[in-house]
């Protein structure tokens, strides 16, 4: 999962990021960070067409303090695989996209490098 400035300042400051993605026939697909004081690993959860990433607050707040990108986390299935969790900070694209409003995203760090 990728969060805008807003969101992460959100997380910081509330605990709790909820959006959605809508579909066809009115259908719609949630999800959400919830920053967890009794967590100690990210953890995620799927129930009624939701995905719950439940970070450990620490970690949370170092993140959104600093110029650190992602968190990472790997969780054991019950099938024994594993399930890869990763949520960064979204930064702005290099080159502009026609109607995407990019006002609150993160300063992309490679715009210096870029060839234009």
């Amino acid at each position: 999962m990728r969060l805008t400035r807003g969101e992460v300042d959100a997380a910081r400051e509330t605990g709790v990021v909820n959006s959605s993605t809508g579909f066809p026939g009115g259908r719609q697909f949630n999800y959400s960070i919830e920053s967890s004081p009794a967590s100690v690993n990210p953890a995620a959860f799927y129930s009624d067409n939701e995905i719950t990433v439940r970070l450990p607050e620490t970690m949370v707040l170092a993140w959104a303090t600093t110029e650190q990108v992602s968190i990472e986390g790997e969780q054991l299935l019950d099938d024994g695989q594993k399930l890869s969790i990763l949520v960064e900070k979204d930064f702005a694209c290099l080159a502009p996209r026609p109607g995407e409003d990019e006002s609150d995203m993160y300063p992309n760090p490679d715009v210096d490098t870029a060839a234009c």
